[in-house]
C-alpha cells in the first residue's frame, strides 16, 4: 500500500449451480489464495454462492438458508487476514429476496449491499425473483443470536490505516442504468468501486461493457473492480464469460481474457484519485446519511505489476497515435488560424534553426496559412547562423521552407553579436551563459524587428519540455506573440514531426529527406562552436534526457506525486534503460529547475493548450516564482 498502490482482485470461480456447499469450498479456496498474494480488496461475482442461473430455485427455503449459512462460514474464513472480500447471495429479509452484495473482513461481517435495479427484459428475469434494493440502512438477523447486520445501498467501508481508499459496492445492472448508485457512493467519498455482476456474452457486448466500466471510472474520478460470472453458470439460454475488469479514472489496468476462471489481479492509486479529485472543482462531496463501516489492511509494500510507459505523453497503440498526432497539429493550426483571421494579419516570422521544435512550429504555420487561405509566401522564415550553426542544420532549415513555399530570409549574427560583446566588454573567448544568451536575444530581436516592419506576428518554436525546465533565453526564445508548441512535450514534438513526414509528405520525397533528417539530429541550441563542424552542445547531456523529464513532468502534474513515488515508478518503466542513481541524478535536476525557473513561466505569451498537461500561468498551472523546492528536495535526498 506504499505510495497509494492497492492491490485488488477480481475472481471468477469453479461453480455449481444450487451447490452452495462446492460453492462454498471453492470461494474459502480464492480467499486464501487472494489474502496470500496481498489482496487488499477481492470481489467475487454475483449470486456466487449459489450461481446466478438458479432461476425460481431462488423461492426455495432450503437454498436460501444454506446461502445465508455459507456466507457465515466465509467471514469465519476471513478471520485474521486483512482487507475486504466481496462475495455474492440471495437474502430473504422481511418476506422478500434481494441480491445481495456482503462485505466481509477479518471474521466479520461488515454489511449488506442489495442490487439497486433488477433487470426483466430480454433474457433477465430477475424481477420474477428479487426486490429492488432499498438506500436506508435496515438491520439484518442472518442466525438467530448473531448481532444484525447494517443491510442498504448506502454503506461505506473505510480503511484504518488508509483513510484515502474507501470503498463501496453496486451490482452487475446497477452500472447500466442512467443513474447507477455508485454515482451517489462516489459523492459520498467512495474512491473505489466494486461491481459483482453476471454479465452473459453476447457479440460486441465485450466491449460496451468495457466502456462502461472505464467511463464510470473516468466520471467519478474513482477505482472500478468489475467481477462478473463465469462459463459454469447455466447455459440453458445463454453463456457467462468470466470478463472481470479493474479500471483506475478511465484507464483500463487489467482485464481477463474471455471465457475465463479464476484471479485477476492489478493495483489501483488511491493517492493519484485523491489528487484528481482536489484539483477538480465540480466534484462535489455530499453530506447524507451513509453508514460507514471501517477494516484494517496492512501498511506494506505492494509489488507493483502495472506498466508505466516511458513516453505517457505519447500513445502506446499506432493507431490511436496517428489519430493523436492529426488532432494535436489541428488544435495548433486552427488556434494559429483565429489568432491570425482575429488579427487580419497575413504575415508570420519564424527563427527556423533546422532543429525540432522550429520544424514542427514552420509545419503548423503552414498548414494555418492554408486553413485561413493566406498565401504561403506570407510566412516569412528566417534563419540566423551564429556561432554555433552546423552545415547539417543550416542546410535541413534552408531546404524545409523552400520545400514549404515560404520565404527564406538569413540573418547572420555573428557580427552583431560581436559588436554587442564589444559594448558590453564580453571576451567572445569565455563561452558562458552572456555568450550564448546574447545570441539568442539577438535572433529574437531580428524577429520582433521583422515583424514590425512586414505586419506580422512572431511564432514561438519553444515547447512544453523547454518550459518546464526553463530551458530558455529570457526574453529570447521565451518570448513571442503566439507560442504553438507551448503545450507540446519534447517527446510529442518527435512523434509529430515523423507522423507529418510519414503521412501528410509521402508524396514529397525531398521534403520527407528533410523532416527524417531533423529527426536524426541531436537536440541543440547549437550556441557554442561545433568540434569538426559538428554539433558540440547536446542539451540532453547537459539538462538530461528529454524521456525523462518528461515522465517526471506528467506524473507530477497530472498525478501529483511525490518524489519517492515518481522515482519509484520510473525506477520500473525505464529499468531496461537507466540506474536507479541516473534517475536520482535528473530527477533532482528536473525539481530544482522546474521550481527555480518558474518566472520564465509566469508571463508567458499566448498559445494552445493541446492535452491535460500545460503550464499556461492563465489556466493550469499558477505557481509563484519565489516558491522553495526544499521539501521536494528533502524528500529525494532520503532515498
Amino acid at each position: 500500500m506504499r505510495d497509494g498502490f492497492i492491490k485488488v482482485a477480481t475472481v471468477t470461480p469453479e461453480l455449481r449451480v444450487a451447490d452452495v456447499a462446492y460453492n462454498g469450498d471453492v470461494i474459502a479456496n480464492y480467499i486464501e489464495e487472494a489474502y496470500a498474494a496481498g489482496a487488499k480488496i477481492t470481489v467475487f461475482p454475483e449470486l456466487c454462492i449459489t450461481g446466478y442461473t438458479c432461476g425460481d430455485l431462488f423461492y426455495q427455503k432450503v437454498l436460501l438458508e444454506r446461502a445465508a449459512q455459507e456466507l457465515v462460514r466465509l467471514a469465519g474464513e476471513t478471520e485474521g487476514k486483512d482487507g475486504l472480500y466481496f462475495v455474492g447471495l440471495p437474502l430473504s429479509h422481511k418476506g422478500k429476496l434481494y441480491n445481495v452484495a456482503a462485505a466481509l473482513s477479518n471474521g466479520e461481517i461488515l454489511g449488506l449491499v442489495p442490487k439497486r435495479f433488477l433487470p426483466t427484459y430480454g433474457e433477465f428475469y430477475e424481477g420474477r425473483q428479487f426486490t429492488e434494493g432499498f438506500s436506508d440502512i435496515d438491520l439484518v438477523e442472518l442466525q438467530p443470536g448473531m448481532d444484525p447486520i447494517p443491510m442498504g445501498m448506502n454503506q461505506l467501508f473505510c480503511c484504518e490505516t488508509m483513510p484515502e481508499l474507501v470503498v463501496a459496492a453496486e451490482l452487475c445492472e446497477d452500472l447500466w442504468t442512467p443513474n447507477p448508485p455508485s454515482v451517489s457512493h462516489a459523492m459520498h467519498g467512495a474512491t473505489v468501486i466494486v461491481n459483482l455482476s453476471a454479465s452473459n456474452e453476447l457479440t460486441g457486448k465485450s466491449s460496451y461493457r468495457r466502456t462502461l466500466v472505464t467511463q464510470q471510472s473516468a466520471r467519478l474520478y474513482c477505482g472500478y473492480i468489475y467481477a462478473s460470472a463465469g462459463v459454469d453458470e447455466s447455459t440453458q439460454d445463454v453463456v457467462y464469460s468470466g470478463h472481470s475488469m479493474i479500471a483506475e479514472a478511465g484507464r483500463l489496468i487489467r482485464e481477463s481474457k474471455l471465457f475465463h476462471q479464476g484471479m485477476t489481479y492489478g493495483e489501483i492509486d488511491v493517492e493519484y484519485l485523491n489528487a484528481r479529485r482536489r484539483g477538480m472543482s465540480t466534484f462535489d462531496i455530499a453530506n447524507k446519511n451513509y453508514e460507514r463501516h471501517g477494516f484494517y489492511a496492512e501498511m506494506e509494500e505492494t509489488a507493483l505489476t502495472r506498466k508505466f510507459h516511458k513516453t505517457p505523453f505519447v500513445p502506446s497503440s499506432k493507431t490511436d497515435l496517428k489519430e493523436r498526432c492529426e488532432e494535436i497539429l489541428n488544435i495548433q493550426s486552427y488556434g494559429l488560424r483565429k489568432r491570425l483571421v482575429h488579427t487580419n494579419c497575413k504575415t508570420a516570422v519564424l527563427g527556423i534553426s533546422g532543429g525540432l521544435d522550429s520544424t514542427l512550429a514552420l509545419l503548423v504555420t503552414v498548414r494555418a496559412f492554408k486553413l485561413a487561405e493566406l498565401d504561403l509566401k506570407g510566412i516569412i522564415a528566417v534563419t540566423m547562423p551564429g556561432f554555433g550553426t552546423t552545415d547539417r542544420t543550416y542546410d535541413n532549415a534552408v531546404r524545409m521552407i523552400r520545400e514549404l513555399g515560404a520565404t527564406f530570409r538569413e540573418v547572420d549574427i555573428k557580427a552583431a553579436v560581436n559588436q554587442h560583446f564589444k559594448d558590453i566588454g564580453q571576451n567572445p573567448k569565455t563561452h558562458d551563459v552572456t555568450y550564448e544568451n546574447s545570441q539568442a536575444r539577438e535572433r529574437t530581436q531580428i524577429l520582433m524587428d521583422i515583424a514590425n516592419k512586414e505586419g506580422g506576428m512572431v511564432i514561438g518554436t519553444g515547447d512544453l519540455s523547454e518550459l518546464a525546465l526553463g530551458w530558455a533565453t529570457y526574453n529570447g526564445d521565451h518570448m513571442s506573440m503566439y507560442g504553438v508548441n507551448a503545450s507540446i512535450p519534447k517527446t510529442l514534438v518527435r512523434h509529430l514531426v515523423r507522423y507529418y513526414a510519414d503521412v501528410l509528405c509521402k508524396d514529397n520525397a525531398s521534403l520527407q529527406a528533410v523532416l527524417l533528417d531533423v529527426l536524426d539530429t541531436p537536440v541543440s541550441p547549437e550556441l557554442l562552436p561545433p568540434e569538426n563542424g559538428t554539433i558540440s552542445q547536446k542539451t540532453e547531456e547537459l539538462v538530461g534526457p528529454y524521456e525523462l523529464h518528461d515522465f517526471f513532468l506528467y506524473y507530477f502534474m497530472r498525478y501529483g506525486a511525490s518524489p519517492k513515488k515518481i522515482y519509484r515508478i520510473a525506477c520500473l518503466a525505464f529499468a531496461d534503460e537507466y540506474d536507479g542513481e541516473t534517475i536520482l541524478k535528473w530527477e533532482k535536476k528536473f525539481f530544482w529547475r522546474f521550481f527555480s525557473q518558474q518566472f520564465k513561466r509566469s508571463c508567458l505569451p499566448d498559445g494552445p493548450k493541446v492535452g491535460t498537461v500545460a503550464l499556461s500561468p492563465r489556466g493550469d498551472w499558477r505557481m509563484p516564482s519565489d516558491a522553495a523546492v526544499t521539501l521536494w528536495m528533502e524528500e529525494l535526498e532520503e532515498i
